[in-house]
């Protein structure tokens, strides 16, 4: 446990910037389901609207380092490779 006052606050920042990071892959998840079903159902408006932004979160995450750069890139392939079977 945190004996000094500078661990006490870095315990309180890691938990912020946790959370920070949770909130950015939730929402890649929940952006990257949405296409998932917009592409099965043929909806292409939907389908381009949700890619574009998926794209801008999963830049923003790996950014702010909430994710790696090749993980971001590697997410970003997939969501072409979905939009290319419409």
């Amino acid at each position: 446990m945190a004996n000094t006052k500078q661990q006490r606050k870095r315990v309180r920042i890691a938990q912020r910037q946790r959370l920070e990071n949770l909130r950015y892959k939730s929402s890649i998840k929940t952006y990257f389901r949405r296409l998932k079903d917009s592409v099965t159902a043929g909806d292409t408006d939907a389908a381009a609207e949700t890619a574009k932004k998926l794209t801008s979160t999963i830049d923003k995450a790996a950014a702010r380092n909430a994710i790696h750069s090749n993980n971001a890139a590697r997410k970003k392939s997939r969501v072409a490779r979905l939009l290319s079977q419409l």
